[in-house]
């Protein structure tokens, strides 16, 4: 099909090899640039203006649930990070060290943070000492440093940017609805605003977050069939509070310990955004945080008209909110649709003397590739009605219906390992939804013989067969199993 057609050579097909095809849409889009620190980016201005608009849709939906900004240090003594075992444990292999200060050895080493519950743990135990001062509902926006071995641009890199929420509760009924409405709150972003559809579920104890007592997860499906940790919600119980003797005053006056919950979601959703909806031509970026939402393309713009009549549109649709671009450099008409192919601009109008006589310009989507004519009458009203629309509801939703298919093309229900291994060889990779005992001997064997790990245990759940997929046992739940990145 036309709307197929590999337009930028630079980019490799997804289909003969997907990681560079991934690579390439990263460099070619110029989302970002690799530098002299192994395994850390810079993420350019197009790519971290995609973070913006991620970053400033997320904080609304944080701020109106009740939610404040704060901003913790980026070093952690040592000390303070060995007050909770399990949580040390846990990210000790990853954790970059601060050893010396100018030419100093420092006594108690620092590390860099990697997440920041011990410091939000500090700062509770000074803050929190009645019941009058709870909740606290706290998030920040920051980097961290984890000293990954392999990386890759946006999915693994040893400094990525992201936000975690930190919040401590008086009761554990509301610490763990906050973590289960904070994943909502992720679910509802990742299908309404980046049009990519999540599996909400639990992730099994061998999988949660160190030092947790529940970690919740929304799992998303790519292109070539592996899954992506989308996002992640803990509840921690009074485990941290103890850890790190942090106590109230109830109502009763009497001493207890407060429940606490974190979450957070990284730049790690750009990446997700490539590979859900990207195609051989590049990027295709939801109209939500797409940058450039819609790029006007003159056609014989040396022409009388071409340009002055591009300009009316470019204010109109300027003063309607959109993020509009108007292109009116000296490349070719080809090279600028190309171009703004390759980064994934949702909407592309071209308008030139052939349509300014006709009345009329050529919207064409992205997403899909199909073009049609409207009028642009005096004042631009019905080209203005069409792009909104557009934008806020014809693109988002398709989009949403053809990753939602790909899905459920590929997701398959399995009752038998066998079953598992032969899906995965005659259709390739995607979810497997198998019944699980609930032992971790037998999800450790799952992942063993079919090369499929687990990825949640979904809230939505069905009753396959009565058996364990693997030891034939009594089935407790069912889970979503798959190869992640």
């Amino acid at each position: 099909m036309a709307k197929d057609k590999k337009l930028v050579s630079e980019i490799t097909s997804m289909d003969e090899d997907f990681a560079q095809w991934y690579t390439d849409i990263c460099k070619k889009a110029e989302l970002v640039e690799y530098t002299s620190v192994k395994g850390c980016m810079v993420i350019r201005p197009y790519g971290y203006a995609i973070w913006e608009n991620m970053q400033r849709i997320l904080d609304g939906m944080f701020k109106a649930t009740g939610h404040e900004n704060v901003c913790m240090p980026m070093f952690i003594p040592e000390s303070l990070l060995q007050k909770e075992k399990d949580h040390v444990e846990g990210f000790a292999p990853e954790v970059a060290w601060v050893t010396h200060g100018g030419n100093e050895k420092l006594e108690d080493r620092l590390c860099v943070r990697p997440t920041s519950e011990t410091l939000f743990c500090e700062h509770y135990a000074n803050i929190v000492h009645s019941y009058r001062d709870l909740p606290k509902l706290y998030n920040q926006w920051v980097s961290v440093v984890r000293w990954e071995k392999t990386t890759r641009p946006f999915l693994r890199s040893r400094e990525f940017l992201w936000q975690e929420g930190h919040t401590i509760h008086a009761t554990a009924q509301e610490a763990v609805e906050e973590t289960e409405r904070m994943l909502n709150v992720y679910a509802d972003f990742c299908e309404g605003s980046l049009a990519m559809p999540v599996v909400k579920g639990k992730k099994t104890d061998s999988d949660k977050f160190a030092g947790a007592e529940s970690t919740y997860a929304i799992e998303a499906l790519m292109h070539d069939g592996k899954a992506l940790q989308a996002g992640t919600s803990h509840y921690f119980g009074d485990g941290f509070a103890k850890a790190f003797d942090i106590q109230y005053t109830d109502k009763e006056n009497k001493r207890v310990y407060p429940h606490q919950t974190s979450w957070g979601v990284t730049t790690r959703l750009i990446g997700a955004v490539i590979m859900t909806h990207g195609d051989n031509s590049g990027l295709v970026l939801p109209p939500a945080v797409a940058p450039v939402q819609a790029v006007i393309v003159p056609i014989a713009q040396h022409k009388e008209g071409v340009l002055e009549k591009a300009g009316e549109m470019f204010e109109k649709l300027k003063a309607l909110g959109i993020r509009v671009k108007l292109d009116d450099s000296d490349n070719s008409p080809g090279w600028k649709f190309a171009e703004y192919e390759m980064k994934g601009v949702p909407l592309r109008i071209e308008i030139g003397p052939k349509d300014i006589e006709a009345g009329q310009c050529v919207v064409a989507a992205r997403y899909n590739g199909e073009k049609q004519t409207v009028s642009i009458g005096n004042d631009f009203a019905e080209l203005g009605e069409l792009v909104t629309r557009m934008l806020d509801k014809d693109i988002p939703q398709g989009m949403f219906a053809k990753a939602a298919e790909n899905r459920a093309n590929r997701t398959y229900a399995c009752t038998t390992l066998d079953e598992i291994t032969k899906a995965l060889e005659e259709k390739g990779d995607g979810f497997v939804k198998a019944m699980w005992c609930g032992e971790e001997a037998c999800e450790d064997e799952v992942k063993e013989k079919t090369g499929v790990g687990s990825r949640c245990i979904p809230f939505e759940q069905e009753q396959l067969s009565d058996k364990c997929v693997c030891c034939g046992k009594p089935a407790k739940c069912m889970v979503y199993w798959g190869k992640a990145y």
